[in-house]
């Protein structure tokens, strides 16, 4: 590959690693923090092959940039990085012209396919990054399709509870029935349902997934159900919403105990009678959704508290699989920590081939409070010190059942008491100055988990 990308990235460690990546693949690559600084690039004499931005700026987002690059007749292919649940963006992007779009995070294999196939758009025609509006439709479909194909590949336990586990998924995949998926934090419950859908009939049409932790109850019905321009104050544009993103395929809400108490009763109206209607419109629409759930929570608590309908549960509720932890699982970490020791590999550029006796038998001896998320990160953070081509324990942060105190005393152990993560967020935050990034690695989690504790206690700083 060769050519010229501006990066556009607030996050500044992320940014810096994309630009060592683009160098060791020699491409030239200039990193701008925000939509103001990526418009004074684009509008000087200097000219970029490709736009890779991220969808949430400080000062702006994507969507907005594309806007600009429209108006201002600049014809460049722009690829948008997504999070976690933006499947409804990520597509308004493709139909306002973007050449594709990443979820993050980022797979470096993936990342380099999509490049390269931004190259040779650039180099087999000027016009390739400005499509037609009779392709809309179309782009539309691929886009959710490339949505559903950029998961973490997943690896198959041999221990008996995932075995069963697997097999009351082939039981339940090539029906209609609604499932809920059960489990502590971070052990893999949303691609237990790509897996559901991939192997049921619905397997080529959308695969959608929403995080209902991060659905504010104002917005929530509008980013379900969709919403007719003009229909409130920030409805600039028509939204299609959630349901119509997935019809005919699968919605899946993660953490579906977050769900605003308001719109659990449309979302009751919605699945019995297989419609919707958007707001600002007085039409309903047919919608054929499979819905899958997950929680970690206690439901039937919620329940009894008041927080969570009963016959929206027992709607949700028809077949139910728990994904066991991983330390009931013991057989299947030597299996797990292989993989992401390749995974590692790939997204960090090292060659380490083994995992030594001693650190593999420290592995299997802790405990795994964050599960799966947490022996990637572990494993993640020991490819990237390792020395020579083996993880010893000497790359392997304290394994133990007690509190871990590393950079200044500062505990970056998971969090064993719900009472104590918010201080413990908060300063790690603080230590990293505010850089989400390196917070996340302190704090011994992934972004995606470090946003949503930020959203859930409502932490600015």
């Amino acid at each position: 590959m060769y050519g010229k990308i501006l990066i556009v990235e607030d996050d500044r460690s992320f940014g810096t690693m994309l630009l060592k990546w683009f160098e060791r693949n020699g491409i030239t690559a200039t990193l701008c923090n925000g939509m103001l600084s990526a418009q004074e690039k684009l509008s000087e004499s200097e000219t970029f092959d490709i736009v890779l931005s991220d969808l949430r700026l400080p000062d702006g987002d994507g969507i907005m940039l594309l806007s600009w690059l429209k108006k201002e007749k600049i014809s460049i292919p722009v690829i948008i990085m997504t999070g976690y649940g933006e499947i409804q963006t990520a597509v308004s992007a493709i139909k306002l012209g973007a050449f594709d779009f990443l979820e993050k995070p980022i797979n470096p294999s993936l990342l380099t396919q999509k490049i390269k196939s931004a190259f040779e758009s650039v180099r087999d025609s000027k016009n390739t990054a400005t499509k037609s509006t009779a392709d809309t439709k179309s782009t539309d479909t691929q886009a959710r399709k490339r949505f559903s194909e950029t998961g973490v590949k997943i690896v198959v336990g041999r221990s008996t509870l995932s075995k069963q586990m697997y097999s009351y998924i082939d039981l339940v995949a090539p029906t209609q029935m609604s499932v809920m998926i059960v489990g502590e934090s971070g052990t893999g419950k949303e691609h237990v349902a790509r897996m559901i859908h991939e192997r049921s009939t619905r397997a080529n049409a959308p695969f959608v997934a929403v995080d209902c932790g991060s659905l504010s109850t104002e917005l929530a019905p509008s980013e379900l159900f969709g919403h007719k321009k003009g229909s409130f104050t920030s409805a600039i544009e028509d939204k299609t919403g959630f349901f119509r993103d997935a019809n005919g395929g699968t919605l899946f809400l993660d953490e579906v105990g977050n769900l605003p108490n308001g719109v659990q009763m449309q979302m009751l109206r919605s699945l019995q009678e297989k419609r919707i209607r958007s707001i600002g419109t007085s039409l309903d629409i047919d919608v054929d959704v499979r819905i899958i759930t997950a929680t970690n929570e206690n439901l039937e608590l919620a329940i009894s508290e008041g927080k969570f309908r009963e016959d929206l549960y027992h709607r949700l509720n028809e077949f139910m699989i728990r994904v066991p932890s991983l330390r009931e699982c013991v057989e299947d970490i030597k299996l797990y920590a292989e993989h992401f020791r390749e995974e590692a590999n790939i997204e960090l550029d090292k060659n380490v081939r083994y995992i030594s006796d001693d650190a593999m038998e420290m592995l299997e001896r802790y405990d795994w409070p964050g599960n799966l998320r947490e022996l990637r990160n572990v494993i993640r953070r020991s490819v990237l010190f390792s020395s020579n081509d083996e993880i010893t324990l000497e790359n392997l942060p304290i394994l133990t059942q007690s509190v871990q105190e590393i950079d200044n005393n500062i505990d970056i152990a998971l969090f064993p008491k719900p009472e104590n993560e918010k201080e413990k967020i908060i300063t790690a935050l603080k230590k990293t100055n505010g850089n989400k990034s390196k917070a996340a690695i302190l704090l011994n989690i992934d972004r995606k988990t470090l946003y949503n504790k930020i959203h859930l206690y409502n932490i600015d700083l």
